[in-house]
């Protein structure tokens, strides 16, 4: 363990050796990731220290102060909240050491092959097959709603791998060269205008077993830690007091007077207090993560971030009249970044539509909350021991 003391020496050292101002960004940032400054609750020699999670503030503290640069977390957001922490947990030490250094400077980009058309909500009922040939695992399907795949250069991938098996039981989990044969990415246009998702089509895509990640038909199990991780990293992300969308209504509110009235103030009062509430129960959750790994209760939190999003940004709307009908660009754009509070309010109302769909969608973690968190009794299923090959579709 590494107390604060020690990790402000560290810190200081790496300035000392690479000062921010004369050192390359990139430069910079591998040899934090070398020092154990990147994630410092990760092992030594994979960017961390073996200290605990909340000990990372006190790294992050420094280096801002010192205007040292950061990897650019919003673009490579997948990489880090989902890959990084799945290779962690399941990767072989090849595996960690080949990836998470790049991963986390930034210099490769990873996109999330989940989803596929019949198989949103019920994501255990994909098709996508992956067969073994050799060394190699042969991969043919088709998957949906992939953040950042125009970008990226690897991708996590569950693929069927027994369709004799029930469905959460034979499915693989691997790490997909974006690169590769048969990969063809397209955009999807969305209700905003520009393309942040995309489809992606498999087509003799072959993987080499060294890219498996976890044992054969252990995927779901595998793909678990992905989901979690994903739903605290948009749910749960730290955000200052009246940061985000909230923060936007309310600094209109107080440089608009003209604009307001007694209900949009009751409703802009209740979605404040809202948003507080959620921040807090935010950061609680972090701090119980340092005891571990992340649980349902990240479900909680995003539910709870697609829904105040979406109230918000209504209320912006009106709150603005005339003005909120207004949309400044429609022009298709496939963008680096997944940017949920920018533009103008018309941008803001229409993308947070998605919040409740992307990252599991708001039914399917009402019943994970009600069923992990509650502990109230599952719904029945007639498809537990069913052979996925046997279901109808």
């Amino acid at each position: 363990m590494t107390d604060a003391a020690e990790l402000v020496i560290r810190t200081q050292e790496l300035l000392a050796a690479h000062p921010p101002a004369t050192t390359d960004r990139t430069d910079f940032l591998k040899a934090r990731f070398d020092a154990g400054l990147a994630w410092v609750y990760y092992p030594e020699g994979l960017g961390g220290l073996g200290a605990a999670r909340s000990a990372q503030a006190v790294v992050d503290a420094e280096l801002e102060a010192a205007g040292a640069p950061d990897n650019d977390p919003r673009r490579i957001g997948i990489g880090l909240g989902m890959a990084a922490p799945t290779i962690l947990g399941y990767g072989t030490e090849e595996q960690k050491r080949r990836f998470l250094r790049p991963l986390w400077v930034g210099e490769e980009v990873w996109c999330q092959l989940f989803s596929e058309p019949g198989a949103g909500s019920d994501l255990a009922a994909l098709g996508t097959r992956a067969v073994r040939d050799g060394d190699d695992w042969v991969i043919n399907g088709q998957k949906v709603w992939t953040s950042s795949a125009h970008l990226a250069r690897w991708a996590i991938l569950i693929a069927r791998t027994d369709p004799d098996a029930p469905k959460h039981r034979g499915i693989t989990y691997f790490v997909c060269d974006m690169t590769d044969p048969g990969v063809e990415v397209r955009p999807l246009r969305q209700i905003t205008g520009e393309a942040e998702f995309n489809e992606v089509f498999l087509t003799d895509v072959r993987i080499p077993d060294a890219h498996r990640l976890g044992e054969v038909g252990d995927g779901w199990k595998v793909a678990q830690t992905t989901l979690m991780n994903e739903r605290v990293s948009i749910g749960g992300a730290r955000i200052p007091r009246e940061g985000g969308m909230i923060g936007i209504v309310a600094k209109t509110w107080r440089e608009r007077p003209e604009l307001r009235t007694h209900d949009l103030h009751q409703r802009l009062m209740k979605l404040w207090v809202e948003a507080e509430v959620a921040r807090l129960t935010g950061e609680r959750l972090r701090q119980q993560l340092v005891a571990g790994h992340p649980g349902p209760e990240g479900s909680g939190m995003k539910l709870g971030f697609a829904r105040l999003n979406q109230e918000i940004s209504g209320l912006e709307v009106e709150l603005m009249g005339e003005e909120g009908l207004l949309y400044e660009d429609w022009t298709m754009r496939r963008p680096e970044l997944v940017d949920f509070v920018g533009r103008d309010p018309g941008y803001r109302y229409l993308r947070a539509k998605g919040n409740s769909i992307e990252g599991g969608t708001s039914e399917v973690l009402l019943n994970i909350v009600a069923e992990r968190v509650l502990g109230l009794p599952s719904e029945p299923r007639t498809d537990k021991d069913v052979a996925w090959k046997d279901l109808a579709r």
